[in-house]
């Protein structure tokens, strides 16, 4: 918990389970042995399991023994009939989101671990992700949905393991729950659990996984900052459409330019989330045929731009947000 003294107040995210449980007792303590403000407990009611309700009852009172303000968020409005990880894990941020907002928190505290750091790499390395998103999660990250840019979120448990966290709360005979959607097949992550038996013994051992995920992120640092100086010298904004230089940008070495467009189809789209690398390495390609037509991807446009905005010459794009697009949405975990 060392170094966090600059990222509190917090409120801490609790689901009742084992890590977000331990979390809130490992800050409970942090802030009372240096007599600082109280974390703010935040738990979602998400009623898509029949217990939900009772586990967020449950997170209350364990909050309220240690003396700690605990508020329960439902969500209310329709549950979709499929994608419901991802709109289960969009609806519990933004109602923390929301909250935090409303009561000038700037800091969400959650309990990711490194079994989650292990599995994020798994799950994204099975959908092809580039080396962003095969990136370790950042202990200090923005927040993941539009519109709440004055919150982060904090990571202090990436270099804990699951099992350990369940050990601090079985010595401190704290109970927990083990929420139903946790063996729920039909979600990715859960199948990726059930084989950490088999992957261990194929020599992907957590602790490795998550060692490989942080050395590209030490990479990624590179990698941003020259992308940065590409975008500073190939793009100019038209108030909320982007001038590119498509040349420039072709002719880029191949990840930075891939990096460079990924940033300019999330500003233009104003989506938090690169588009899929697959679909991204597509329209990257087609600007070096010679012969690019408009194309469409991540609720974006980009075009060839009018004689008239073509400040780069005749290889000058445009892009802009694509007409009637709705608001953009919450990363899959």
């Amino acid at each position: 918990m060392a170094g966090l003294g600059n990222l509190w107040p917090g409120a801490v995210a609790v689901s009742g389970g084992g890590d977000s449980v331990a979390l809130m007792h490992l800050l409970a303590d942090w802030a009372r042995a240096r007599k600082l403000a109280s974390p703010k407990i935040l738990t979602v009611d998400h009623g898509l399991t029949a217990g939900s309700k009772t586990r967020a009852s449950d997170v209350k009172a364990q909050a309220k023994k240690l003396g700690l303000a605990c508020e329960i968020l439902s969500w209310k409005s329709g549950k979709p009939k499929s994608g419901i990880e991802a709109a289960a894990r969009e609806a519990r941020y933004r109602l923390m989101g929301e909250w935090c907002r409303a009561n000038g928190i700037s800091h969400l505290y959650v309990a990711h671990s490194q079994d989650d750091q292990a599995e994020t790499f798994l799950l994204r390395l099975a959908r092809g992700s580039g080396l962003d998103g095969l990136c370790a999660m950042r202990a200090v990250a923005p927040f993941p949905l539009e519109n709440f840019s004055g919150l982060s979120l904090v990571r202090p448990l990436l270099d804990m393991t699951r099992e350990e966290l369940r050990r601090f709360l079985k010595a401190r005979a704290i109970a927990w729950h083990e929420d139903p959607m946790n063996a729920d097949p039909r979600f990715a992550r859960v199948r990726f659990r059930a084989i950490r038996r088999e992957l261990e013994e194929a020599g992907l051992a957590t602790a490795r996984i998550a060692a490989a995920a942080r050395h590209l992120a030490r990479a990624r640092e590179v990698l941003e900052r020259d992308t940065a100086l590409l975008l500073d010298t190939a793009t100019r904004r038209d108030g909320a459409r982007i001038l590119i230089d498509g040349a420039a940008l072709a002719a880029a070495p191949r990840e930075l330019g891939l990096r460079a467009l990924a940033a300019l189809l999330k500003k233009a789209g104003g989506q938090p989330y690169r588009p899929r690398f697959e679909q991204l390495e597509s329209l990257f390609d087609s600007l070096s045929t010679g012969r690019f037509a408009a194309r469409t991807l991540h609720g974006c446009r980009l075009g060839v731009a009018p004689k008239r905005l073509a400040i780069f010459g005749s290889g000058t794009l445009l892009l802009e947000k694509e007409p009637g697009r709705g608001k953009p949405q919450v990363k899959p975990s």
